[in-house]
């Protein structure tokens, strides 16, 4: 018995990368895209409703460690100034955390809509970009989280003696989080620098010229976005800066070498400067003796074309 098996035809990706895909289609395709987004991000929200408060005592770790902070029947002590502040603050933590749990499913649907339009080199550099940020980032978060705690520790040791500190929890939350996001972002840096040199807008030897530049660029950097006046958190970012700038280098130059970048005829010219000219002597010597051709003979007469056939029309 013969089982009809039925042509399956182009993917959504297919259709969509080679243009055939209508305005309409389009719109819906980005709807449902929006609508898996929205459902899964909506699922990780209900899982961190659940973790919100994990997550609250982890974030509230840095303080409850330091000697100065209070504690009430064993328990670290916060203030809450609004009656719905900790309510606000459980359903942010959970939002956060439900952005998190679902991130591999809402940036693989924002992927999915994106990718059709890019070249296949530049899906291949989009991958290699997307595996180092989220490794980055999360080494920028547990950096600022034990800055964190040495900052706090700096600010509540010049507090007089005499006078009692108690932190409000939104304020608190606030300025951890802002401080995590800060130095997530900031370990991205290093991603721009490979972005300029894959594309060939910067070399590995011009970056690694702009040393000096980006050092100074990155303390400054540090010591704005860093909220302590401690030394410690803008060193420790300035530093871990330095260090991921002059790697993302390394790899520039890898790469420089695999494209044979350099090695062009004009490689170690400015742009100003004049190309040398070469002054290489040789000397010039007779050639070989050319013997005349022979005389070209007269060509046959041509024959006169047979007569064509009435009946039939010049296509048959």
């Amino acid at each position: 018995m013969a089982f009809a098996l039925r042509k399956r035809g182009p993917s959504t990706f297919e259709r969509a990368a080679d243009g055939s895909m209508t305005l309409i289609e389009h719109v819906r395709e980005l709807r449902n895209r929006l609508f898996r987004a929205s459902v899964a991000i909506l699922i990780g929200f209900g899982l961190g409703v659940w973790l919100a408060e994990p997550v609250l005592h982890l974030l509230q770790q840095p303080y409850c460690d330091l000697p100065q902070a209070r504690y009430v029947d064993g328990k670290c002590e916060f203030v809450q100034l609004g009656p719905a502040d900790l309510f606000l603050l459980n359903l942010k933590v959970a939002l956060w955390v439900g952005l998190i749990v679902a991130a591999p499913v809402w940036l693989y649907q924002l992927w999915a809509f994106i990718a059709p339009g890019l070249h296949r080199h530049e899906r291949r550099y989009a991958y290699f970009f997307t595996a180092l940020a989220a490794p980055l980032f999360a080494a920028g978060a547990v950096l600022a989280y034990f800055v964190t705690a040495k900052g706090l520790e700096f600010l509540l040791s010049i507090s007089d003696s005499e006078i009692s500190t108690t932190l409000e929890i939104t304020k608190y939350i606030s300025f951890v989080t802002n401080l995590i996001l800060l130095f997530g972002v900031a370990f991205e840096f290093p991603l721009v620098v490979l972005m300029l040199n894959f594309v060939g807008i910067a070399s590995a030897k011009r970056l690694l010229s702009w040393w000096r530049v980006a050092i100074f660029v990155f303390f400054a950097f540090s010591a704005v976005v860093t909220p302590t006046p401690d030394p410690f958190g803008m060193t420790a970012l300035a530093l871990c800066l330095s260090a991921l700038y002059f790697g993302a280098v390394g790899i520039a130059f890898i790469n420089d070498k695999r494209r044979g970048r350099g090695k062009e005829i004009y490689a170690g010219i400015d742009d100003d400067e004049v190309s040398p000219l070469e002054h290489d002597a040789d000397p010039v010597v007779a050639g070989q003796r050319v013997d005349a051709s022979a005389p070209i003979g007269v060509p046959d007469p041509i024959a006169a074309p047979a007569p064509i056939e009435r009946r039939y029309d010049d296509m048959t």
